[in-house]
């Protein structure tokens, strides 16, 4: 059975073990970093925002921020570096920037994606060399929660879907086996399917098989 480390309390992160019990996988979910060194591969779930000053900026509007877990989750994904990775949200945020990436620390259009009380729900556009593509095509709905997102790409990494309002939705390195969305595939699986998206449950059914 594949083992996932999530660096977090398991408690919290139910959604996340959930999805990937449901998969055949394993859910390492804890606090202590050691646990990770057997596991098979990493997930970085969602959060809050980073510390904009890993990215070379002033704060202009990041929220939450926890310096500490900035620090943690930063040195995984060095620790992970021949192991494949799985970001969502805050997640692909993290793998960007430890890429030498940047971010938008407040989208212009934040009121399209952020959390309001629930979940938003938007189309976006996977390119044809997208692992989302093989998955759901080249236009789907997606769920959204959040108001930062990508803005210069960290290297090595190619867009994988785009918002309509050329967000950065989803990024990719396939040859690193490093895959991250913008949205929460944990959200649109099993209890929390919902008619108006795809379904989540792809997203880590893909990702499992490339470990």
């Amino acid at each position: 059975m594949k083992k996932i480390y999530i660096y977090a309390d398991r408690e919290k992160r139910l959604n996340y073990v959930e999805a990937l019990e449901n998969c055949g996988a394993q859910a390492v979910v804890s606090t202590d970093v050691r646990d990770a060194e057997s596991c098979d591969a990493l997930l970085l779930p969602g959060g809050a925002d980073m510390d904009p000053s890993f990215y070379g900026e002033d704060n202009h509007g990041s929220n939450g921020i926890d310096r500490g877990l900035d620090l943690t989750e930063l040195a995984l994904v060095n620790a992970f570096h021949s192991r494949p990775i799985l970001g969502i949200c805050r997640g692909m945020q993290v793998l960007n920037v430890a890429f030498g990436g940047t971010l938008v620390q407040d989208l212009p259009t934040a009121a399209v994606h952020r959390w309001q009380e629930c979940d938003q729900v938007h189309i976006v556009s996977a390119p044809k060399d997208s692992f989302l593509y093989s998955l759901y095509g080249e236009h789907f709905s997606v769920n959204s929660a959040h108001h930062q997102g990508v803005s210069r790409l960290g290297d090595g990494f190619s867009i994988a879907a785009i918002a309509h309002d050329g967000g950065i939705e989803a990024i990719q390195w396939p040859e690193k086996r490093i895959y991250a969305v913008q949205w929460h595939p944990e959200r649109l699986t099993l209890r929390h399917k919902r008619a108006d998206a795809v379904d989540g449950k792809d997203v880590f059914q893909f990702f499992l098989g490339n470990i």
